[in-house]
């Protein structure tokens, strides 16, 4: 295998399993601070009042991050998230300077992306949509890092 093709390690779609949670857990984290103050945030203000911007929000971050923990749903939810912080970024950052690292905005603009990747890659293995699709589709679903290899097809199947 050259570093150059695409992986055969059970580990490619482990590791999308992690990167998911990890990120819906940090996510999760700003949501109910904006909604709870846990954990408890640098600056006063909070928990704000939920029928404000800030308060919705917080509450697409909180069921939304949830939701990508989880894996449940995610390409739709992740769809959500990235639109919400591609809102939040030219909203409050942008406006203050065109570059990222000056206006603060780097959160929001990695955010945006991640959740756009998810969108596109899906899941990983570790999540409630491949229980979903495995039951669906029996253990040849196609769920993202885990491929069926060409010796693994059946004769005349094409290429996934």
């Amino acid at each position: 295998m050259s570093i150059f093709e695409t992986s055969r390690s059970p580990w490619t779609g482990r590791m999308l399993s992690i990167f998911r949670i990890v990120a819906g857990l940090m996510f999760l984290a700003a949501g109910t601070m904006k909604l709870f103050n846990f954990p408890p945030a640098p600056m006063p203000g909070f928990p704000v009042k939920l029928l404000t911007e800030l308060g919705a929000a917080g509450i697409i971050e909180t069921i939304g991050g949830l939701a990508i923990v989880l894996g449940l749903f995610t390409r739709p939810v992740a769809f959500v998230l990235a639109g919400e912080m591609a809102v939040a970024y030219f909203q409050v950052q942008f406006p203050k300077s065109f570059f990222p690292t000056v206006n603060g905005g780097v959160p929001a603009v990695l955010y945006c992306f991640l959740f756009l990747y998810l969108m596109f890659a899906g899941a990983g293995p570790w999540s409630i949509d491949a229980r979903i699709a495995r039951a669906k589709f029996g253990e040849r679903a196609n769920i993202a890092g885990i491929r069926p290899r060409p010796a693994e097809r059946r004769p005349g199947e094409a290429a996934a």
